[in-house]
C-alpha cells in the first residue's frame, strides 16, 4: 500500500506527525484512526488494520495525538478532550484534501475518543470501537499507584509500557468529566464495538455498555481470544475484515466504470500477507482472498489459485447448464457440480522443466424430473461453458512490468 507522510496542526497548534495510507487501487472511502492510550500510529494493530483496509479500497489517516510520537507537543498537557480536538483537526485536514472521512476507528481510548469525536462531525457515516472503555476515566488504573501523589502534587511521573510520562490533576479531572453515555445518545453514524471477552486491560462489561447507551444501528463481534493489543496479525487481520464488510453497508462505496475494452474490469491481485502468501483479489465491487495451505507455507485463509481456477470451471459449469435449461424451459431444480485438480499448486509451482498436462475431472449432479436425452443433453451442454473452452485452448499470456 502506498505510504504519505503526513502533517497538521493539531489543537494546540502543534504539528502531529501522521501517515496516510492509500489504496494500490480505486480509493472507495476514507477512514480515520486513533490509537490507544499512550500508544501511538505504527503500533503493530494500527499497521495491520490500515493494511487490510487499504486492500479493500479505504484510504486510513493515522497520527500521533500531541505530544506522542513523533507530534510535537508535551503530553503533560494534554488530556481527554484534547484528543478529541485532534481528531477533528485531522479530520478538517483530510477534508481540506478532498478526502473528508466517512468512518472513524477507535482502540481502546481512542475508541472512546472516536465516538465523543463523532457526536460532533455529522458527515461521520460509521464508528468502529476496539476495546473500548465506556468510561474514559478507566484509563486510571494503569497508574492507580500514583493517584494519591497526583492528587497532593498536582502530577507524578508514570511508567507506562516501560516509558515514563506525566500525568497531571487536570487530565485526571478532564477523564472523570468526559462520559460517554450523552455522546452515544446523540451520535448519527452507525457503531460496530468489537471486543474480546478475555481482554484484560478492558473488560467485557465495557462494551455492554456502550453498546446499551447506542442508538440503532449498532453491531457487536466479538474477538475471542484475542489481547487487547491485538497483538496477534490474525487478530488485527480478523477485525479489519469485519470493519470493512460492515461498513460498506454504511458507506457509499461506489467503484469507478471499468476502462473501455475491459467489460468486467480489471481484476486486481495483491499481497496481505507479505510473510506469508495470502492475497487480497478485488473484483469490482467483490473481494475474495487466495492463499496456501498451512503445510506449503501459508495460512490456508482462502483457496489456493487451483482452488480459483477449479471454482471458475465449475461455477461456469453450473451457470451454462441453468442457463440453457431456463431457455428450453426443462424441469432442472438445482445443479451441483464437484471439481477436482490432479495437482499440488505448491508443488507444481516449485517444478523445473517438463511438459505440464493438467487435468480437471467433474462431476455433475442435476436434480429435477429430467428424461434420460435431457440429462445427456445437459451433459453436453456443460463443455460448452466458456470457461471450459478457455481451458482447452491454447491461451497467450502477456506480461508487463510497470513503471
Amino acid at each position: 500500500m502506498p505510504t504519505e507522510k503526513f502533517t497538521f496542526a493539531g489543537h494546540s497548534g502543534h504539528d502531529l506527525a501522521a501517515r496516510l495510507d492509500r489504496p494500490d487501487g480505486p480509493q472507495l472511502a476514507t477512514a480515520l484512526f486513533a490509537h490507544c492510550f499512550t500508544c501511538g500510529k505504527d503500533i503493530a494493530a494500527a499497521r495491520r488494520v490500515a493494511a487490510r483496509l487499504t486492500a479493500l479500497g479505504i484510504a486510513v489517516l493515522r497520527f500521533d495525538f500531541t505530544g506522542l510520537g513523533h507530534s510535537e507537543g508535551e503530553f503533560s498537557n494534554t488530556d481527554f478532550t484534547s484528543n478529541v480536538q485532534d481528531l477533528e483537526a485531522a479530520c478538517d485536514a483530510l477534508s481540506s484534501r478532498g478526502m473528508s472521512p466517512s468512518l472513524l476507528i477507535g482502540h481502546s481510548l481512542g475508541g472512546a475518543a472516536v465516538i465523543a469525536a463523532a457526536a460532533r462531525m455529522p458527515h461521520i457515516k460509521a464508528v468502529a470501537t476496539i476495546g473500548a472503555p465506556f468510561d474514559p476515566a478507566h484509563v486510571a488504573q494503569h497508574f492507580s499507584h500514583a493517584l494519591p501523589e497526583i492528587r497532593d502534587r498536582g502530577a507524578a511521573e508514570v511508567t507506562l509500557a516501560g516509558r515514563p510520562f506525566r500525568i497531571t490533576q487536570d487530565f485526571l479531572d478532564d477523564i472523570a468529566q468526559r462520559a460517554l453515555a450523552p455522546a452515544l445518545a446523540d451520535m448519527d453514524a452507525a457503531l460496530l464495538v468489537l471486543h474480546a471477552p478475555r481482554d484484560a486491560i478492558v473488560g467485557i462489561d465495557n462494551a455492554a455498555e456502550v453498546f446499551k447507551a447506542a442508538k440503532h444501528p449498532k453491531s457487536f463481534v466479538t474477538l475471542d481470544d484475542a489481547d487487547h493489543l491485538l497483538g496477534r496479525e490474525e487478530d488485527a487481520h480478523y477485525a479489519a475484515d469485519v470493519i470493512a464488510a460492515w461498513a460498506g453497508r454504511y458507506l457509499d462505496l461506489k467503484r469507478p466504470a471499468p476502462p473501455p475494452g475491459a467489460p468486467e474490469g480489471v481484476l486486481r491481485v495483491s499481497e496481505a500477507d507479505p510473510g506469508g502468501f495470502l492475497q487480497d483479489i478485488q473484483s469490482g465491487p467483490h473481494h475474495l482472498q487466495a492463499d496456501e495451505p498451512e503445510s506449503y507455507g501459508g495460512s490456508n485463509r482462502g483457496p489456493s489459485p487451483y482452488g480459483l481456477l477449479a471454482a471458475a470451471l465449475g461455477a461456469c459449469t453450473s451457470m451454462t447448464i441453468r442457463m440453457y435449461a431456463r431457455r428450453k424451459g426443462w424441469p432442472l431444480t438445482h445443479v451441483t457440480v464437484d471439481v477436482s485438480h490432479d495437482k499440488v499448486h505448491g508443488q507444481d509451482a516449485s517444478a523445473e522443466g517438463g511438459v505440464k498436462v493438467d487435468r480437471f475431472n467433474r462431476r455433475i449432479v442435476l436434480t429435477g424430473d429430467l428424461d434420460a436425452d435431457q440429462r445427456q443433453r445437459l451433459l453436453e451442454i456443460a463443455d460448452k461453458c466458456p470457461v471450459h473452452q478457455t481451458l482447452e485452448r491454447a491461451n497467450e499470456i502477456v506480461t508487463e512490468l510497470a513503471d
